[in-house]
């Protein structure tokens, strides 16, 4: 007798499934609630509270959110976030993209791209634990440059210098994902457009790049929140400062909560950063959707 099931038998069973569907995904469901909106709507709660970690928080209702608009620390992190999300979004997307492309269908190609790709096993505090003597003042940056320029304390220069940084540890993983975009365009077209003649710049900027569209959006919407939420390489390079003008959003979240004990105003900052985040993403994908 055979083990595949009859039309019959599917039929049976379908109401079956249909009754329990809502089980089966009910414990991913259950792990998302816990793990990620139990803990939101907690810190939109202490957000509107006076809270310290200690004492009990107290209701001061959109307090918080008002001294944002007063707070000269948040007016910069807001900068240096727009400078990271730019950077992120233009400088690792952009030269991984030259690298899949000078590197793709030539001889040897692979192990061209091995030493972009080696940056990206490294953590983003281990990464900048191996570039703060680098780039510290009187450091090999400045020796190999014939400089004397303070990378890491001098802004906006520290956050032009940590975003560096950021591109050399993403750019292989960008080049990775290009070239598999790269791999999964077909033959024909790019054939076709040869034998018309076409080759170079040309065969790239008519052909290619509109094959690899779709991919080059999803690339450049993970660069817009990784630039949204950039965190440990500011903290470990310069933990904001100096003073206060590297920080970004996550970084003045974390110093608010943490540092100065804080938790409703750095509450207020993290709702903040999620609500941007959220609608940005949204306004991107809205805006890749629309294009297609």
């Amino acid at each position: 007798m055979s083990a595949v099931p009859s039309q019959s038998q599917l039929k049976r069973g379908a109401p079956l499934l249909g009754r329990f569907r809502h089980g089966y995904v009910a414990p991913a469901a259950l792990l998302v609630a816990v793990l990620l909106y139990a803990p939101f709507l907690w810190t939109a709660y202490l957000s509107l509270t006076t809270y310290d970690g200690l004492e009990p928080p107290v209701w001061n209702g959109l307090a918080n959110f008002g001294k944002l608009f007063d707070d000269a620390a948040l007016l910069t992190s807001i900068r240096n976030t727009l400078i990271w999300v730019i950077g992120t979004m233009a400088l690792p997307v952009g030269l991984g993209l030259l690298v899949a492309v000078l590197s793709y269908d030539i001889k040897g190609g692979a192990w061209f791209r091995v030493p972009f790709m080696l940056p990206y096993a490294l953590s983003g505090a281990g990464l900048a634990m191996v570039w703060s003597p680098i780039l510290s003042h009187g450091g090999i940056a400045n020796v190999l440059l014939g400089v004397d320029t303070a990378f890491l304390q001098d802004a906006p220069v520290n956050t032009f210098a940590m975003l560096a940084v950021w591109t050399w540890q993403q750019l292989g993983v960008n080049t990775l994902l290009f070239v598999v975009g790269l791999q999964s365009i077909p033959k024909e077209p790019i054939e076709a457009a040869r034998m018309d003649g076409a080759s170079g710049w040309r065969l790239f900027r008519h052909v290619i790049w509109p094959l690899m569209r779709p991919l080059t959006a999803v690339v450049v919407g993970l660069a817009l929140v990784a630039g949204l939420k950039t965190f440990d390489i500011v903290w470990v390079l310069t933990q904001g400062g100096p003073g206060r003008n590297s920080e970004t959003l996550a970084v003045t979240m974390y110093k608010e909560t943490f540092v100065a004990s804080d938790y409703g105003y750095g509450s207020a900052v993290a709702v903040l950063l999620t609500v941007v985040t959220g609608l940005a993403s949204y306004l991107y994908l809205r805006r890749q959707v629309t294009a297609t």
